[in-house]
Order: C-alpha cells, then structure tokens, then sequence
C-alpha cells in the first residue's frame, strides 16, 4: 500500500517529465526561452494567487512557513560557502546551483502529490521565497552586482502582495478572477515538468567528480536542512514535510540560465543540474517513504 502511494506520487512527475526528454530528443520544436518566460512571468504568478486564495494558510501559518523557509535558505548559503572555500571553488559559480533547489518543476508536483492542496499552498509559500531569493540574490552572486530593482519587475511579488490582501481583509475572491487563476495557473506544473525534461535531454554530464560531490551537497544537505529547520520550529508534520521535500530537490534549472548569461561555467553547472536531478529520482523516493 505505501509502495502504491509512493508510485501515485512520483509517477506523474516522472511521465510528465519523461515526455519533454522524449520531445527533444526526437528533435521536435520546442522554444525553451518562450516556455520559460511563459511560465515564470505568467503562469507562476497565477498559480500562486490561486492556490494562496483559494486554501487561505492564514497570516500566522504563511508567515511561519516563510520565516521556515528563509532560515533554510540561510542555512544553505552557510553550507553552499563552507563546501566551495573547502573544494577551492568560485562562489560566483557555483553557489547559486548550491543554495536553489528545483522548487518549481519538481517541488511543487511532489508536495502537492505528497500532502494535498494543503501541501501544494505551503509549497508556493516556499517557492514564492525561494523565486524572489533567486532572481535577486542568485542573479547578483552570477552577475558579481546588485540591482535591487530587480525584485520591482517580478510578477510574482504582485501575485504574493495581492493573494495577501485578500487573505488579510477577508474578503472573496470574485469568481472571475479565481476561474481565472485556477485556468491559468493550471499550466503552470505541466509546463514546469515538460520544459524540465526538455532541459535534461540538452544538458551534459562533465567533470565527473566534482560534479558529484557538488550534486550530493545540494540533495543530501538540503533534506538534512529541510527536517532539521522544521523540527526546530516546530512547525507539523505536512510543513515539515513540504518543507523537506522542497530543500531536497535537485538544482534548479535558472542555475544555468543565469551561468550562461554572465559566463559562470555554464557546463560545469549544467553538469551538476542534470546529475543531481538523476540522483534525486532515487533520493527523492526515499524521503517520501520516510515522510509518509
């Protein structure tokens, strides 16, 4: 029985990620940079909107997973350094891939399969920090330079703002907007989990060694991250668990956007993506037999 629950969990984020391997490798089109910016300026911000709206947390619990979910990105970071001093590694490099984990395409499937609608709004909790961290600490840390007004220019931060407002003032959603939300936001992990696939039938394996050390930094220490800041708080069992679940996921695929834009060692950090995301389809499994 639990073998079976375990298989309707993972299953769908294997198949549906298995489909975007098998698009590109039969050379069919698929235009990356149009999906990605598709679903990260449109869909993401919808499907947060909806799902903060529409199984409201309330203000203490968003706040309590929020506060979570940055002490573990702290930690991260803290983890992520130690690791590159000791290895001798370019922080610029390789840190990002280090302290942001595949919270979207796989997190976000994975706790909602896990825990239910509950687990799916305290997921988006955790990615909602976890975008913003990325595309203004992660961007700075590849760049070598901060722009605070990156964060402005995020949809995201709109969605977030205004789902709170709601959640806040107690007032209904009117149904136009949620129909909307719910139509929109709902192509979001499809797409999320194809473009993934996608990524990995185009990205290759180098530098061996390094690149497995750095994979199992990121899995390994995220998992232990993830229950560590959890029981702390003591927050309960479905936060801690998606919690976990999110800390655990494997690098995340912008890691590699960002290294190529600004010339970080794009191979090596594709190289750590595709690796530690192999990996996590064992380690993964694991973590939800023993979170189950």
């Amino acid at each position: 029985m639990l073998f079976a629950e375990l298989a309707a969990i993972v299953a769908p984020i294997f198949v549906a990620a298995g489909i975007g391997f098998l698009w590109a490798r039969l050379r069919r089109p698929f235009e990356a940079e149009f999906v990605t910016a598709l679903v990260t300026q449109v869909g993401t911000p919808f499907l947060v909107f909806g799902a903060l709206t529409k199984l409201p947390l309330g203000m203490a619990t968003i706040g309590e997973m929020a506060g979570a979910s940055l002490a573990a990105f702290v930690c991260f970071a803290a983890v992520g350094i130690a690791v590159l001093r000791l290895m001798r590694l370019p922080l610029h490099s390789y840190l990002p891939a280090l302290i942001f984990p595949n919270a979207g395409n796989m997190g976000l499937p994975l706790c909602l399969f896990a825990f239910g609608p509950q687990g799916l709004a305290l997921a988006i909790v955790f990615f909602a920090v976890h975008s913003i961290l990325q595309f203004t600490l992660g961007v700075s840390i590849a760049a070598g330079t901060a722009d605070p007004g990156r964060l402005l220019r995020l949809p995201l931060i709109y969605a977030v703002a205004l789902a709170l407002v709601f959640d806040a003032s107690g007032v209904a959603v009117p149904h136009w907007l949620a129909n909307t939300a719910d139509l929109i936001g709902g192509l979001t992990i499809p797409m999320m989990l194809i473009a993934l696939g996608v990524s990995l039938a185009r990205l290759r394996i180098g530098s061996f060694r390094r690149t497995l050390t750095l994979s199992l930094v990121r899995l390994v220490s995220g998992a232990a991250i993830g229950l560590g800041v959890g029981w702390a708080l003591g927050l309960g069992h479905a936060a801690t668990g998606v919690l976990a679940i999110q800390s655990a996921m494997p690098v995340a695929v912008f890691n590699y956007l960002f290294a190529q834009l600004y010339r970080r060692e794009p191979e090596e950090v594709a190289s750590i993506i595709v690796l530690s995301t192999l990996i996590s389809f064992a380690t993964v499994p694991l973590l939800l037999l023993y979170l189950l």
